[in-house]
């Protein structure tokens, strides 16, 4: 019988590889271990529910477990990283409803700042959007899965900055970190990816044409068209958790 996804995620194999994917980025200075850990959980490459070892992790660094723990509770309180009692440390895994209601709580905080960020951006704004999304493309013709990703998420920023809503753009970036270890868009069907990328190009001819509702609307229409991707694996459990009521 195959065993429940909480328990599979806390298996050896995942105990193992954490560890083997950290990069630090300050081997000549301080150990920026906080830094570090967050940007190979943002990565994407260890899936949610892998464990995080601490002893393993401090002597990657050099350091003790203490800043690795500090490190773990600041983790914890962004969403990317939960404590399992008896347990330790692991990669944030949501439920499939906590996830959708990140996409839901990015679109609406997208779309109050997009009529501000229209009306306020200037020219060298436009320029760098129009810029990123150009290395969008270049990624996706060069099959560059990650760099569009990345891309892409930079882009979204881009849009919204102009707004000048500094709090915003902070809440924004948080709940779109947290949906970054399950790295939704490697996950959704080509159509739908195809469609995103109509999305984005839309978005981006109603922001040069200084067109507020036109890019909200192409906006919300993009986060329907999210929500529709990530239906589409709803139900694996590497990567949502069973809500604890269909257990």
């Amino acid at each position: 019988m195959t065993p429940p996804a909480d328990r599979a995620s806390h298996s050896p194999r995942r105990r193992s590889v954490f560890t083997s994917r950290l990069t630090r980025t300050g081997p000549d200075g301080p150990a920026r271990v906080l830094d570090d850990v967050r940007d190979a959980i943002l990565r994407g490459d260890e899936p949610p529910g892998t464990v995080i070892p601490i002893d393993a992790v401090a002597r990657f660094f050099g350091v003790s477990t203490i800043p690795v723990r500090e490190a773990l509770k600041v983790l914890s309180g962004e969403g990317l990283v939960e404590h399992t009692p008896h347990v330790g440390y692991s990669v944030a895994k949501l439920t499939y409803p906590e996830f959708r209601e990140l996409y839901d709580v990015r679109q609406a905080l997208e779309s109050s700042a997009l009529r501000a960020a229209v009306r306020h951006a200037t020219e060298d704004d436009v320029a760098l959007v129009s810029s990123v999304h150009a290395e969008m493309d270049a990624a996706l013709a060069a099959q560059d899965e990650r760099a569009y990703h990345l891309a892409s998420r930079r882009f979204h920023l881009l849009l919204i900055e102009p707004s000048g809503m500094q709090r915003l753009v902070h809440m924004y970036a948080a709940a779109w970190n947290m949906t970054e270890p399950a790295r939704p868009m490697a996950r959704v069907p080509a159509a739908g990816r195809a469609t995103f990328v109509h999305d984005h190009a839309a978005m981006l001819a109603a922001y040069v044409a200084r067109d507020a509702d036109l890019v909200v609307a192409r906006s919300d229409a993009h986060y329907d068209h999210l929500r529709e991707g990530i239906a589409t694996f709803a139900d694996d459990p590497d990567v949502f958790r069973v809500p604890s009521s269909d257990i």
